[in-house]
């Protein structure tokens, strides 16, 4: 059967697609033609009445990212809010924070548990 192979972009609309641009460059190291790592992707839809994120915003983007605490550094440095909370935090599913671009999308931070131990 014939499927999907991968992500091959992520479009939305924006007041100002340049500043959003140059936003995701600078804070995430996001660039218009960006190759990522290999790795998970999850693909979710979320039930219309799901609080996981903002009600009035139909997406929200993960970012997978190598190291969590080094970029929330970061991001704090630049003034860039950010929410974390302990029950997002499992050593299954890894560690989690949240910040907004400055039109107010929400965007997830993810740092994946390490590999387990091979026998």
């Amino acid at each position: 059967m014939a499927k999907a192979i991968g992500i091959g972009g992520v479009f939305f609309r924006s007041k100002d697609n340049s500043l959003l641009a140059n936003w995701y460059s600078t804070h995430l190291g996001v660039e218009e033609f960006w190759t990522q790592q290999a790795g998970f992707t999850v693909f979710s839809p979320f039930k219309e009445t799901s609080d996981y994120f903002p009600a009035e915003k139909q997406w929200m983007i993960d970012f997978r990212v190598d190291d969590l605490d080094g970029l929330l550094d970061q991001l704090r440095s630049a003034g860039i809010e950010i929410e974390t909370r302990a029950e997002w935090d499992t050593p299954e599913s890894g560690r989690f924070a949240r910040i907004h671009d400055p039109e107010g999308n929400p965007i997830e931070l993810w740092e994946p548990p390490p590999p387990a131990p091979t026998a």
